[in-house]
């Protein structure tokens, strides 16, 4: 049985930077909202004056008759960003994991180290940027200051030339923030910068969703590198970075969605570069909190509870199947990760239409990527960053000493006079072999940071997976939108069209939100204001040079 609801009233923490709603539009006699053209209004919070809000459909602020009962599938960002607008706002919910723990790709599990500590482990280093306004919101439920994040001093990049690059003294407020990259990096030379070709770049400058996707989709972010004429430096140190934070090789990669990051994080945003990282290992410090809160808005959540199957039920709503038996519920949300979406859609007999569930079936998950914790029996050097990006070293994409942010590791470090330290590997080949790729990258480690060379490894976890979402060139139409041809069941996750200018962690945010919104709105409720970088280019003469150019 579902657990009780609460009735009280709730507060919906709306802004980036804060913790009230806004004022609410009611509906006069309850009726159902009219169909309404998506409204934006200039953000009055958070650092861009120019982000947007967008905000949701009129409503009654909860719901007033029987609670409808919605099966939030998946207990990932998307899926409790769903859950958590949908009991605010009290429909009964049930969120169904078919891990052990809370946090999808960011979850985290207990483990014991041959020294006797249990540690926690998990699936590697996440960069909270504060461009992620609706992650942001999320976790400000409960935890309103973000003191569970620890703001770090730097982006820096190194490639095994010796090219050293960061993002610290780089200006935020775009046009200024890529004119002082480039004058400031040493990855643009000026004889380099002089071969480029402007009017290619231009596109760059003046980006839109979905627009993007109908120029760009069919090129990959390779390809549209090489017909900028980026440097070649600048292209390993900073483009690559971008490209691969999808676990993508660039050559594969839709140069749509690249330029859609260099508009999020820098050329379309003045909140920077820099970014926040969680204080403590991911169950202590973002979902442990996020599940009581969930709890105490009588949500009902059921963990190592895999969905065999969700199929339409004969008189409305849908029979949700799990190794228990059957449950009624009368809307779903599934937020799953690529496979388990096609899974559950290919085990699921009518559920959506022939075209919908192909091209469910045509999803793809980006190739395998290693993540490898190593408790060393001695310190890396003091000087050595929280967190490091890395070209050039092989497989090596990045080097994060935990201690240097994260409570868990740095109590350890102080107990044994050690480091722990993660390696991550993007994007490797499919064949590839785990164990020969652990090997690499500690010795890949060894050229970054070359006092680990005498270092002892005291433990060692690794994490082999291929679960990210690809999004290859041409792919844009085959992904799936929130809304679905049933209008109780929707979907979430990063790898869900939302035609708003958001990615990878703040995609699932956002899209969870949305999902949840698309419900309420039917229950003629309130739901979720949300808040994304600005929509357009920045400078209206720029946008004016990109659009003729895309003419020409």
């Amino acid at each position: 049985m579902s657990a009780p609801h609460n009735p009280a009233p709730t507060t919906a923490i709306d802004a980036p930077g804060g913790c009230g709603p806004r004022a609410a539009e009611g509906v006069p006699g309850g009726r159902a909202p009219a169909p309404r053209r998506r409204r934006t209004v200039r953000a009055r919070r958070g650092r861009d004056r120019r982000a947007r809000v967008l905000l949701p459909a009129p409503g009654a602020p909860r719901i007033t008759g029987p609670a409808p009962a919605t099966a939030v599938v998946g207990g990932g960002v998307a899926g409790l960003a769903a859950a958590t607008a949908l009991a605010e706002r009290g429909v009964r919910v049930t969120l169904y994991e078919r891990e052990p723990v809370l946090g999808g790709r960011l979850a985290g599990w207990p483990t014991t180290l041959r020294d006797g500590t249990t540690v926690t482990m998990g699936r590697g280093f996440h960069a909270f940027f504060r461009q992620y306004y609706n992650l942001r919101g999320l976790l400000r439920r409960t935890d309103p200051g973000l003191e569970r994040l620890n703001g770090l001093a730097d982006y820096p990049l190194w490639h095994r030339s010796g090219m050293r690059d960061g993002f610290r003294h780089v200006p935020r407020t775009p046009p200024w923030s890529a004119l002082g990259f480039a004058a400031l990096s040493p990855s643009f030379p000026p004889r380099d910068l002089t071969r480029m070709r402007p009017a290619a770049a231009l596109p760059l400058l003046d980006v839109r969703v979905p627009d993007v996707y109908d120029q760009l989709d069919h090129v990959s972010a390779h390809d549209l590198l090489e017909s900028i004429r980026f440097p070649e430096a600048a292209r390993h140190l900073a483009f690559e970075i971008f490209s691969r934070s999808f676990f993508a090789d660039p050559r594969k990669l839709s140069a749509a969605e690249m330029v859609l990051m260099f508009h999020i994080y820098f050329l379309g945003s003045a909140e920077g570069l820099l970014f926040d990282v969680p204080a403590e290992p991911f169950p202590a410090a973002l979902w442990d909190p996020l599940g009581r809160y969930l709890r105490l808005h009588g949500a009902e959540l059921r963990t190592s509870a895999p969905v065999h199957s969700v199929v339409p039920a004969p008189h409305g709503g849908f029979t949700v199947t799990l190794p228990d038996g059957p449950r009624h519920h009368d809307a779903v949300v599934l937020a799953l990760d690529v496979a388990g979406l096609r899974r559950l859609v290919a085990d699921s007999a009518r559920l959506g239409d022939p075209a919908w569930r192909a091209g469910i079936g045509r999803l793809s998950t980006a190739p395998p990527f290693l993540v490898s914790r190593l408790w060393l029996d001695r310190p890396v050097a003091r000087d050595r960053p929280g967190f490091l990006g890395t070209s050039g070293y092989g497989t090596l994409d990045n080097v994060s000493v935990l201690e240097r942010w994260e409570g868990e590791a740095a109590r350890w470090a102080a107990r044994t006079g050690g480091s722990v330290v993660e390696l991550h590997a993007y994007a490797l080949p499919e064949d590839a072999d785990p164990d020969i790729q652990r090997d690499c990258l500690v010795r890949q480690l060894h050229q970054v940071y070359p006092e680990t060379r005498a270092a002892r490894v005291v433990d060692e976890r690794h994490e082999w997976r291929a679960d990210c979402p690809l999004f290859p060139v041409g792919g844009y139409r085959d992904r799936p939108t929130v809304r679905t041809a049933d209008p109780y069941l929707v979907l979430a996750g990063d790898t869900v069209r939302t035609d708003l200018p958001v990615a990878l962690m703040e995609r699932a945010a956002t899209s969870g939100f949305l999902a949840a919104n698309a419900l309420l709105e039917r229950w003629r409720v309130r739901g979720q204001t949300l808040w994304t970088v600005p929509d357009q280019g920045r400078s209206r003469v720029l946008r004016g040079l990109a659009r003729l150019a895309h003419r020409v």
